[in-house]
């Protein structure tokens, strides 16, 4: 349903497209400067950065002389004006993170884990860890926005419950919002993983670069994080990303869902391990036999680099098909186990994706490897309550109903 707009609402996105603007130029940027990109009257954008100043968002950083008449005052972003927590949870391990306003982790630190744990306990260590790391980057917690969590799918997106997430099954129906809410006493925002990494990578870029994009996101399992004009893209259920079962490989190994060659089962990681004959055991973290692996391909183990480079162009038709229908500039690769393959399968996954005749055929894609990193989707998840707060989004001069 379109709904309409009014003065309030036309202002609230007049202030977060000015600090976005700000936020984007680590230089600074003067009033003028902010009037001739926005469109906005002097009067106007004065009284949008003397509200922006009063809350502590911006701060004047000297001044700058250009051309004839007074040096014009350069408006800045403060980092530390506001916090967000961002929370993974994943199968192998679970990394929360404390991001500024820039999207620059403050402190990051690792979840224990207690085995066979009920979903209160999980829940209840969660909020532990929540008060913990607040209290290790040592910033107010009035400044803190709140807590996002990235999770594999499905959930609940209205009501923020992780539904039967297969790779967490110990998380199953649980509300992650309510529950950790009251645990916490600060707002909760859960999104799926991938997503979360795609707002992440957004976020932390200052450029525009990422208007159009795709975020390949593998970790124990994979997904796909896409924007559109500027937005993450969510789909009706907040469930979009499904890219596991593309079949990249017809003669791959049998899927769960009874096809040959899906992408999840076809690059998973104890897959790939078997391929190339490291047996991870019973262990639950492939994490030290992937090193391994990739170790072994560096050395010249022909087995090793016929799997990574078996396992790359999949990764690639996978990209190839999505991007043939997304249409985007740009594709961004990174998740936990990216990272840690991304030195031996990064060229062969760019060289296909570029030279693919029709995602090329108007202009050149950028492939590369995520600027956030290996807690990409904890950054993310943090970025969730920046996004909300401060994206400078057309969506906001609607009027929720």
């Amino acid at each position: 349903m379109r709904t309409g707009s009014n003065l309030p609402a036309v202002g609230e996105y007049n202030q977060t497209l000015v600090l976005d603007l700000i936020r984007r130029s680590p230089e600074g940027l003067s009033r003028v400067e902010l009037s001739a990109r926005t469109g906005l009257s002097a009067q106007t954008l004065s009284n949008v950065t003397r509200r922006l100043a009063d809350e502590g968002l911006i701060v004047e950083a000297g001044k700058v002389i250009s051309g004839p008449g007074k040096p014009r005052t350069l408006l800045k972003l403060d980092p530390r004006s506001r916090f967000a927590v961002g929370v993974h949870l994943d199968p192998v391990v679970d990394t929360i993170v404390v991001v500024d306003m820039a999207g620059e982790v403050i402190v990051h630190d690792e979840i224990p884990r207690t085995p066979h744990a009920t979903p209160a306990e999980l829940v209840d260590a969660v909020g532990a860890a929540v008060d913990t790391i607040v209290e290790r980057a040592g910033i107010s917690r009035d400044l803190v926005l709140g807590v996002g969590v990235a999770a594999p799918g499905p959930f609940d997106a209205r009501g923020g419950r992780l539904l039967d997430p297969p790779l967490l099954p110990q998380w199953h129906n649980v509300n992650v919002r309510e529950d950790l809410g009251a645990v916490t006493g600060l707002p909760v925002l859960v999104e799926k993983d991938v997503t979360a990494a795609m707002i992440g990578e957004m976020w932390f870029d200052r450029s525009d670069r990422l208007a159009d994009a795709m975020f390949l996101y593998y970790g124990a399992g994979v997904g796909l994080g896409v924007a559109i004009a500027g937005a993450p893209v969510r789909g009706r259920t907040g469930n979009a990303g499904g890219i596991a079962h593309v079949v990249v490989d017809p003669d791959g190994p049998r899927c769960a869902c009874g096809s040959r060659g899906c992408l999840g089962v076809s690059i998973e990681p104890r897959v790939l391990l078997a391929e190339a004959g490291y047996d991870p055991g019973d262990a639950g973290d492939t994490r030290p036999h992937l090193d391994r692996l990739v170790d072994g391909a560096r050395r010249g183990d022909s087995r090793a680099v016929e799997v990574l480079e078996r396992a790359g162009e999949r990764i690639a038709r996978a990209l190839v098909v999505t991007n043939n229908l997304l249409d985007v500039d740009e594709v961004v690769l990174g998740g936990p186990v990216w990272e840690r393959l991304a030195g031996v399968l990064g060229d062969t996954v760019a060289a296909r994706v570029a030279s693919d005749p029709v995602s090329t055929s108007t202009r050149a894609i950028v492939v590369r490897r995520s600027l956030v990193g290996l807690d990409v989707a904890a950054v993310g998840a943090a970025c969730l309550l920046l996004d909300g707060a401060f994206a400078a989004r057309p969506a906001r001069m609607m009027i929720a109903l």
